[in-house]
């Protein structure tokens, strides 16, 4: 199964506007008109508090989907992790590319053990197969909008027994629409502008509904947990003997669960709110 790359996304000038001036407001909007802010501040920052706990529980070569501007691979590189950052935006890819301090080199920058891709997920992709974790942090578990085939792909992106991490919504949520990036140039009527940007697919999950889709696929929840109003959810991949090709990412084998962490919620059952707000849950 596939899913269709996000063109609109990568051209959406209000994304590539609020990426150069490091703030919103930006949204995605939905056809009737719903609006789910973008937290462009805190992802042109660097990493915070929380995004360092998840980036504590990373194992072996990190893979982080839907980069951005960069923040989680620039932290990963200075911590001497190797890290491969993708996003189909070129303006995220350049941001992060001045993050990590480097010139172009081809479709995308490196520096020491960090490198940024302007790439879909669901296009080839270095080291497949041989990820130790990849990251879907800031809602892209949402990604081409159907999260089976985003699971399924990847499961093929990720080592044997690999580790993935996802930032899911904070309401428990199973949505799936046709949604724009727009700004706040309407002057709060709720439109905006969406120059140089179509309508693509996109999907927000809750918790509970990311568990559903990942155990119909095979996968194993290693921990779930909430920290400064966000979710996340490990999974962990399923074993498997099959040859590996010259070249691809080793895997470090570590545990999934941080040292002396005190403020993460090791059980099964995820907290479920009783309404779903249109807040920003990335």
């Amino acid at each position: 199964m596939s899913a269709p790359p996000a063109v609109s996304w990568a051209g959406a000038g209000p994304y590539a506007a609020a990426l150069r001036s490091g703030r919103g407001p930006l949204f995605l909007r939905r056809a009737d008109g719903w609006l789910l802010p973008l937290e462009v501040e805190r992802w042109c920052a660097r990493a915070d508090s929380v995004d360092l706990a998840v980036l504590d529980r990373c194992e072996g070569a990190v893979l982080d989907v839907g980069c951005g501007p960069g923040r989680l691979v620039a932290e990963l590189a200075a911590r001497g992790r190797t890290v491969l950052g993708i996003d189909v935006s070129e303006a995220a890819v350049d941001h992060a590319g001045r993050r990590l301090g480097s010139p172009p080199v081809g479709r995308g920058r490196r520096q020491g053990t960090g490198r940024v891709l302007r790439r879909s997920v669901f296009e080839p992709l270095p080291g497949e197969g041989g990820w130790g974790t990849v990251l879907l942090m800031d809602g892209n578990i949402g990604i081409g909008g159907d999260p089976r085939a985003l699971l399924d792909r990847v499961a093929r992106l990720l080592g044997p027994g690999g580790l993935l991490i996802a930032e899911t919504a904070v309401a428990d949520v199973d949505e799936r629409a046709e949604v724009q990036v727009v700004d706040g140039t309407d002057g709060g009527a709720g439109r905006g502008a969406a120059v140089g940007g179509g309508a693509f697919p996109w999907a927000r999950l809750g918790t509970p509904a990311l568990l559903r889709y990942a155990g119909r696929a095979g996968w194993r929840t290693a921990a779930q947990w909430s920290a400064g109003g966000r979710r996340f959810v490990a999974l962990r991949g399923l074993p498997r003997s099959r040859p590996r090709a010259s070249g691809r990412t080793r895997i470090a084998s570590s545990s999934a669960e941080p040292p002396n962490s005190t403020a993460l919620i090791s059980s099964q059952r995820a907290r479920k709110p009783s309404v779903d707000k249109p807040v920003a849950d990335r």
